[in-house]
């Protein structure tokens, strides 16, 4: 019984990381197009992500607050602030992600998306490089690096920014009079 769910819970595991491997080598290829049920994908996989920040943020905060960690009273005050900030981005994401799975071309929405992926990506390095942190932390800080930068910005925020310069472009010119002859 152990053994089946050790294999059960192992291959949950894999499949997150299968899920990761396979968008990280869509967004190394030559065609970096989406469907819409691999944009839906990757929106239910960042959402994901999101709410494994916000389990881990909560961690964090209780470490510092209850004193689990060896953190001195400044050093509390720093991480504390930083952890807030965190919260505050992973909020806009999880909002803004479902805006997304709404309205799939939404730029200003992506665009949040992608600097609360950056943002929380700075901060969870900082944690992974302090000590008391790193094991709470562990692996979610380069994951979340790699869903903001190579898989998010370059097989979604992109892609889409470059539809919304072509739509652009395309209703200046039926604007355009067409020139009077003289």
């Amino acid at each position: 019984m152990g053994t089946l769910l050790f294999f059960g819970f192992t291959s949950i595991s894999f499949a997150d990381d299968d899920t990761l491997r396979y968008f990280l080598s869509k967004a190394s290829s030559k065609t970096i197009e989406l469907s819409k049920k691999e944009k839906m994908e990757l929106l239910n996989q960042l959402d994901g992500v999101m709410k494994r920040a916000q389990g881990t943020r909560t961690r964090l905060m209780q470490a510092v607050q209850t004193g689990e960690t060896e953190v001195l009273y400044q050093e509390g005050k720093f991480w504390t602030s930083r952890l807030e900030e965190d919260q505050a981005s992973v909020e806009t994401a999880i909002q803004q992600i479902k805006l997304l799975k709404e309205k799939p071309t939404h730029l200003v929405a992506s665009v949040k998306v992608y600097k609360s992926l950056r943002d929380l990506s700075e901060n969870f390095n900082a944690y992974n490089n302090f000590p008391p942190f790193s094991a709470v932390v562990g692996d979610l800080a380069p994951e979340i690096e790699l869903w903001g930068d190579p898989i998010f910005y370059k097989l979604y925020l992109l892609p889409l920014a470059h539809l919304k310069d072509v739509e652009e472009e395309l209703s200046q010119k039926e604007k355009r009079p067409a020139g009077k002859g003289k």
